[in-house]
């Protein structure tokens, strides 16, 4: 098999149905695979054991998707969150990255489009060399620690999710360059993305409220017409 056994997915949905789908599909490709029916057992198997990824549905009893991966980003969880959301709800895959969701499917979907979601995320945030542990980034009075996946402004932590992370360090590696939309895209998502392009706006948006909440000047700056650019105001 192509992955570590090591490698922990907590599969959450009130649907038993896509629960045994998921975990026969995921344990197949030799992953670990716990489950849980709602977002409050979902958080106690998280505090039990942390696993590396969360496939996590939006809408479920007690407590949704959503406050889900509020819970967890308040808690500094570093945890992957893929949210699985309904096809007819667009609305809800916005909420769902803002509330600090790496990723999203949208019900229907195909085992195969899940599972290349799975390892695109966890290939990111665990890259096979390319950097040493010790590389940072700078610019202005941010740092960013590629080993440790830590990232500061002046002496305060940003708390980033894994897909905050990468796009941060892919603007960081091209200071003062205007990136297309486009570009953005094919370098931090992946031709393997089958998402809508909105999502970088959204990201950028939450990667300012990160950067900016004690008032640090904005330096991801908006190119209109064409994109985003990582320079001084």
């Amino acid at each position: 098999m192509s992955v570590q056994p090591r490698v922990r997915i907590l599969v959450v949905d009130d649907d038993p149905r896509i629960v045994a789908m998921l975990r026969r599909g995921l344990t197949f490709e030799g992953y670990e695979v716990d489950t849980a029916a709602d977002g409050a057992e979902a958080l106690t198997r998280v505090r039990e054991a942390a696993p590396d990824l969360i496939v996590l549905d939006l809408m479920m009893p007690r407590v949704d998707g959503i406050e889900v991966c509020r819970r967890l980003r308040a808690a500094d969880e570093s945890v992957l969150v893929l949210m699985l959301t309904a096809r007819d709800m667009p609305g809800d895959r916005v909420h769902g990255l803002d509330a600090g969701a790496d990723d999203y499917v949208v019900k229907p979907f195909e085992f195969d489009e899940l599972l290349a979601r799975v390892r695109a995320l966890l290939r990111r945030s665990h890259p096979a060399g390319g950097t040493t542990g010790r590389e940072k980034l700078r610019f202005g009075d941010i740092e960013m620690h590629i080993g440790g996946r830590e990232t500061t402004r002046g002496e305060r932590v940003i708390p980033l999710t894994a897909r905050e992370f990468d796009l941060l360090e892919f603007f960081l590696r091209n200071p003062r360059i205007v990136l297309t939309r486009d570009t953005i895209f094919e370098r931090v998502w992946g031709s393997d993305f089958l998402g809508e392009t909105n999502v970088i706006d959204v990201h950028v948006k939450a990667l300012r409220d990160k950067l900016e909440a004690t008032g640090g000047p904005r330096v991801i700056q908006t190119v209109r017409g064409v994109g985003y650019a990582l320079r001084e105001s």
